[in-house]
């Protein structure tokens, strides 16, 4: 059932202290530990491109990391991962290797895509990992398509995408929940509410409080989550694959949060008011986590340092090796292509 509109304080933007759906320490550490992979990651993707050794766009989730890490983490190996742009971070849970992503970004021969692409373009079907099509609600009705496929298989394997909030307003966005919702399938969509869709804040989008009450139209679960919290996005999707499991039909969660850089690293975010960039930045997902944890006693701060320092190692050698690999043959650019 769909949740019932609420007003505007449906969430409260802090990480609670309370027990949460199936979480014990050692998941905990490890929501906190891709959290780092992935922030990591991203700067030294970021540095590559200031180096000019990547070509094109670099489009980072920095402020994102809990909503692509706790879904992600709510999955299992046999359920189909759809990320978009800004889920780095869902890639490595689901499996993705770091190498493979420095050599994907670096235009290397030796990536699904033979260099012929760089950025988030890539998958992994033995992981059950899709890549990304530039043209973002374009990858719902594929997702819903491996829902559908699953349940005609008899399967119970879950399918996961994610959206912007531009990107919740076209025509894809639509037709693919409508449709997964008359047959109740295994999907789950969530919308990363970042409050811009590029340059456009969401009070131009959409006249809603809530994306997530869309839901109520489909007939179909809705949810709102603070997305710097990965505790609580974890446990909305991982409860959301409950239900789907079981055949109650799909699940729209709305995560809110923000980028807190610009919409790629060739933008420096002029549009968005500096008070509420500060502001989010004092909420960083990522931090906050950090204190929680300590907090609880959960970790130490030895522990972390001693993880960051592996994090950062592996980092410089997933580089060392992307640089290493060879580009691909120019002849190669004439393959499989149809006119």
């Amino acid at each position: 059932m769909a949740v019932k509109k609420a007003g505007k304080e449906r969430i409260k933007f802090i990480i609670e202290d309370r027990e949460y759906f199936d979480l014990n320490d050692k998941k905990k550490i490890d929501l906190y530990y891709y959290m780092q992979v992935c922030r990591k990651a991203e700067e030294q993707i970021i540095r590559l491109y200031r180096q000019g050794k990547i070509v094109g766009g670099v489009f980072t989730g920095r402020g994102l990391e809990a909503i692509t890490i706790g879904s992600a983490y709510a999955l299992e190996e046999r359920d189909g991962l759809f990320p978009i742009h800004r889920d780095m971070g869902a890639h490595f849970v689901k499996g993705q290797t770091l190498k493979t992503f420095f050599a994907q970004y670096l235009g290397r021969a030796n990536t699904s895509s033979r260099g012929r692409d760089g950025n988030l373009h890539l998958g992994m079907p033995e992981k059950h990992i899709y890549g990304t099509i530039s043209h973002l609600g374009a990858m719902i009705p594929v997702a819903v398509g491996y829902a559908m496929g699953a349940k005609m298989r008899g399967e119970d394997s879950v399918a996961l995408s994610f959206i912007g909030d531009g990107g919740s307003n076209i025509g894809d966005f639509h037709e693919g929940l409508n449709f997964a919702a008359v047959h109740k399938l295994g999907f789950i969509l969530v919308i990363e509410n970042n409050q811009y869709a590029y340059s456009t804040p969401t009070q131009e989008q959409y006249a809603a409080d809530y994306l997530a009450d869309r839901a109520i139209g489909y007939g179909m679960h809705g949810e709102v989550v603070y997305g710097n919290n990965v505790m609580a996005v974890y446990e909305a999707v991982g409860k959301a694959v409950v239900r789907a499991r079981k055949g109650e039909g799909p699940s729209l969660i709305e995560a809110r949060s923000m980028r807190v850089r610009g919409h790629s690293e060739h933008d420096d975010a002029f549009y968005v008011p500096k008070e509420l960039l500060q502001e989010w930045v004092k909420r960083d997902p990522i931090e906050n986590y950090e204190k929680y944890l300590l907090r609880k006693k959960i970790i130490t701060k030895v522990k972390i340092e001693k993880m960051i320092r592996e994090i950062e190692a592996e980092i410089r050698e997933a580089t060392e090796y992307a640089e290493q690999s060879p580009f691909p043959e120019p002849e190669d650019c004439m393959r499989d292509l149809f006119a």
